[in-house]
């Protein structure tokens, strides 16, 4: 067909197009708006293919007007119109890119690039059915266009997706360039409305690299700063993409702007929010650091992109190798995806060990806040536990009350010959200094680590090891201490009558539970302490147990039954209680038995595994009764 001839005519789709435009319709995109989108994208192509040929081109037809994408709105004839003034098609290319599904001239274009050994990572309509979405809403779409060779008049292709489409003249007055005015579907109707066009254009389109007005006014107003030298972004540039990007009021605790060529061409811009709402008690954060390619939107929150335990990041991840599926919308190549998140979460890692470093007045504040998703991550993050445990802070029996210190730090202080690293959970400081089981590690001048968290048990049974050092918890029956130093007068029980005092113990709890009972190494003030015997079954697991089973009461609103309490007792020979037992076990045994059964419930408050504290209250009163 010349492109002169002025009489309209009408062409078939190429074969089974018919078939693939439905396809495209009703199964390709998941969500209608998409097509806005698609249709920006391929403007946006345009435009950077013609700012190229001013590059290379010199016989350009003067032409003044600035490359921009304007947007129309007509919502009383149900209208929307997109125009560009790019690269403009001929007749023939309207055939060869509107009538024939899947040709991509951007990808051809690509393609001349790469033979020419450049690259323009630009470029974003590598797919050649962007421009098809628009039938899922539109009745008819009608192309007016005009090549940006001087001698090619404009033309104009329409269709209402059926299965045919027109050609005819354009008048001569049409500018370089391509409009399209899709007529909207009485359902679609709202796609001509100023603020729904808005709003899809500020989700997905907010970063194209040429100017986008709706309705005359300059809609994607923030910079893909993602994409520039940090060096020359100022803090408060950062601020302002951060809300937007965020919906944010406040300024970002961290940042963390990088990029890299291998093993994946990456520009990512992240945020640390100012504060965790997940801590404040408010619901489960999702997923929030949006997934870009070239500055198009592919996801504003993958699920698969990062581990869980990065929830709470904010911002833009850009990859321009992404493979992605026919519809832009999902990535084809899954190994690829996790590739890409492994090397953003290695990278964030090395942030963070980098601000510990360098700047831990900045970085304890943030782990005040958001050390609870590094806990998970260490927990449950094997690919990344060593580099997480090095970040987790603690309070220790060496630290001052609100100090912390890394694991790294504890092992550079160890004693030695020292192989294990001690930590004792509790509620707060106070309650694990006034309990039995710190006793015998301070006396030794032995560091142990405070956990106040119900999750930090958890994450230590799961770490397990740190710089070859076992994680172990100072209430463990599977510790062996030092010899302690020997006080000054030692009145202790002889050998004897302690082993004596503890053969009779044994026996008068063995219904209690107590397998076990001997003289201990590590008591100093306190007269017993009590171990779990049970290895399959820690003081951690019994607490996580009676805690789930609360919640899953049944209909007559009583709990699975726990497993028999099994444990050890360690008594201290030194202590005036234990002196006043063994001597009351001779005089006055009914007596005994109960102070024993009081010493042994003291030693299981202690150790968090007293289930039911009724019988102690009463056999209280009935020694108050004796005293």
């Amino acid at each position: 067909m010349s492109d002169t001839q002025t009489a309209s005519q009408k062409f078939e789709f190429q074969a089974e197009i018919k078939q693939l435009l439905d396809i495209v319709i009703h199964s390709l995109y998941t969500e209608k708006e998409i097509f806005v989108r698609e249709l920006v994208s391929n403007a946006s192509d345009a435009l950077e293919k013609f700012r190229h040929l001013q590059l290379t081109e010199k016989n350009l037809p003067d032409d003044p007007r600035p490359l921009e994408i304007n947007i129309t709105t007509d919502e009383k004839a149900k209208n929307l119109a997109i125009a560009d003034s790019g690269l403009g098609m001929t007749s023939a290319e309207l055939v060869e890119n509107l009538g024939t599904i899947a040709h991509s001239g951007s990808k051809a274009f690509l393609k001349a690039l790469g033979e020419n050994g450049q690259k323009n990572a630009s470029l974003i309509g590598q797919f050649g059915v962007g421009f098809y979405s628009a039938f899922m809403v539109a009745g008819e779409v009608r192309v007016t266009s005009r090549s940006w060779r001087a001698d090619e008049p404009a033309h104009t292709w329409a269709s209402d997706g059926s299965g045919s489409y027109t050609i005819e003249p354009a008048p001569a007055d049409t500018p370089r360039g391509t409009s399209i005015v899709i007529t909207l579907k009485d359902d679609c109707a709202d796609f001509a409305t100023d603020a729904r066009i808005k709003h899809v254009l500020e989700h997905y389109s907010a970063f194209v690299s040429f100017p986008v007005n709706l309705n005359g006014k300059h809609v994607n107003t923030v910079q893909a700063l993602w994409l520039r030298n940090k060096n020359e972004i100022k803090d408060e540039e950062y601020t302002e993409f951060y809300k937007f990007q965020a919906h944010a009021w406040d300024e970002p605790r961290l940042r963390l702007h990088f990029s890299a060529d291998a093993p994946l061409a990456i520009n990512a811009l992240l945020f640390v929010p100012q504060e965790n709402t997940e801590r404040m008690g408010l619901t489960r954060l999702e997923p929030a650091v949006a997934l870009y390619c070239r500055k198009v939107l592919i996801d504003a929150r993958p699920k698969d992109l990062l581990p869980e335990w990065l929830r709470f990041l904010k911002g833009v991840i850009d990859c321009e190798d992404l493979p992605l599926n026919i519809s832009r919308e999902t990535m084809q190549d899954k190994a690829l995806l996790d590739k890409l998140g492994k090397v953003i979460t290695k990278r964030f890692i090395k942030f963070l060990d980098e601000e510990a470093t360098a700047r831990p007045d900045a970085y304890n504040p943030f782990y005040q806040n958001f050390g609870i998703f590094l806990k998970e991550g260490a927990a449950l993050d094997h690919a990344n536990k060593d580099g997480l445990t090095k970040l987790l802070r603690y309070e220790s029996s060496l630290t001052e009350k609100g100090k912390t210190t890394s694991l790294a730090d504890y092992v550079s202080r160890m004693k030695d010959g020292q192989t294990e690293i001690y930590y004792l959970a509790g509620a707060t400081r106070e309650s694990i200094e006034s309990g039995p089981y710190i006793e015998g590690f301070k006396s030794r001048g032995l560091e142990v680590i405070y956990c106040y968290e119900s999750v930090d048990e958890y994450v230590m049974n799961n770490v397990r090891e740190f710089d070859s050092k076992k994680l172990i918890s100072a209430d463990s029956s599977e510790i062996k201490l030092p010899d302690a130093p020997k006080p000054p007068s030692d009145d202790a029980l002889s050998e004897a009558d302690t082993k004596a005092l503890a053969d009779w113990m044994k026996t008068t709890l063995a219904t209690r539970g107590v397998e076990e009972v001997k003289s201990s190494d590590r008591l100093v003030d306190s007269p017993a302490l009590a171990l779990n015997a049970d290895k399959f079954m820690t003081p951690h697991m019994r607490r996580m147990m009676r805690a789930m089973s609360q919640q899953n009461k049944g209909e007559d609103n009583t709990a699975p039954a726990e497993p028999p309490l099994k444990v050890n007792l360690e008594i201290n020979p030194r202590s005036t209680v234990i002196k006043h037992l063994a001597a009351a076990q001779k005089a006055a045994p009914e007596k005994a038995a109960l102070i024993a059964e009081q010493i042994l419930d003291n030693a299981l408050i202690s150790a968090g595994l007293l289930e039911d504290a009724s019988k102690m209250v009463a056999r209280i009163y009935k020694l108050l009764e004796t005293a």
